[in-house]
This record gives C-alpha cells, structure tokens and sequence, in this order.
C-alpha cells in the first residue's frame, strides 16, 4: 500500500510539473520567440530598404552621369593679376588621420553586399567540387553515449526489478 500511494504521489507531483509547464513556462518562451522573430523580421525589412535604396541612388547618379552633356572650355577674357602679400606658412604634423565613419545603416549594407559576395563565390566554388564521398555512419543516439555495457546493465537491472515486483505481489 506505501509503494503504491508513493508511485500515485510521484505521478500526480508529475502531472502537477506538467500542466504548470504547459500554462505557464510553454507560452512565455513561445512569445519571447515570436517577439524574437518579429524583431529579426523589422531588422531584415530595413536592412532590405537601405540595400534598395542604396542600389536605386547609385542607379540614379549612374543615370545622371551618363545623361550630363560633356562642358565645353570657353575662354574668359584676360583680368588684372593682384601679387599675393608674403604670408608665412605654419606646418603642423598630423599624427593620425581621420577615417570616414560609415553609418550602421551603410555598414550593414556592405555587410551584406559583402556576404552576397561569398555566398556566390561559395556556390560558383561547390559546382565545381568534387561528387560527395560516402562517409561513416554519425554517432549519434542513445546507444553511442551510453554504450552498450550500460544498456545491458540497465535490461538486468529492470528484468530484477519485475522478479522483485512479482515477488512481492505473490507474498
């Protein structure tokens, strides 16, 4: 009677866990991926915007430039010439010039303009590749962590378990 009042306490703590997982810890991992998913989405939606942007403005001045008509010289009729008054020089040394910033919106247009890039350089790379060589089987599955001794072990262990419970049944 002890044994099965302890085996019914143990489901039911099980089926308590269960449930408080199922209303409780299930849906708040399930919103924080959605707003984790919808986040990604908006990023990727900008991101998109900038490259579209970015590609249609390069497009316009490519247009515009080729669309200018080419400046013809017309000569300016001769002026007076003023002579510049000595003015002394100061030279100073830069020590570290400033590298133009990229903005995050920019920098994350070339990122991926950058990753573009690889991705086809990688494909153009795996047409020409080699056919795939048949590779050994993956270890992976209960019995590759385990191991078979301890398998083995644990099949004695519950066949002990139904000669004790059948034993006890029977006194």
């Amino acid at each position: 009677m002890i044994i099965a009042a302890a085996l019914g306490g143990i489901a039911l703590i099980a089926l308590v866990c269960i449930a408080i997982y199922a209303l409780v810890w299930w849906p708040r991992s399930r919103n924080e991926q959605e707003a984790k998913i919808a986040t990604l989405n908006a990023q990727n939606t900008e991101v998109a915007a900038i490259v579209s942007a970015t590609s249609a403005s390069a497009a316009e001045t490519e247009m515009a430039a080729a669309f200018t008509a080419t400046p013809t010289l017309t000569p300016l009729p001769p002026t007076a010439t003023v002579t510049p008054s000595p003015t002394p020089v100061v030279a100073v040394e830069i020590t570290s010039p400033q590298a133009p910033t990229l903005g995050s919106e920019m920098a994350t247009a070339t990122a991926l303009h950058s990753t573009l890039q690889a991705n086809a350089t990688l494909y153009a790379a795996t047409l020409t590749a080699k056919p795939l060589q048949p590779t050994a089987i993956p270890n992976t599955g209960f019995a590759d962590d385990v191991g078979l001794p301890a398998m083995l072990g644990l099949a004695v262990l519950l066949v002990v378990v139904i000669f004790l419970a059948r034993r006890l049944r029977s006194a």
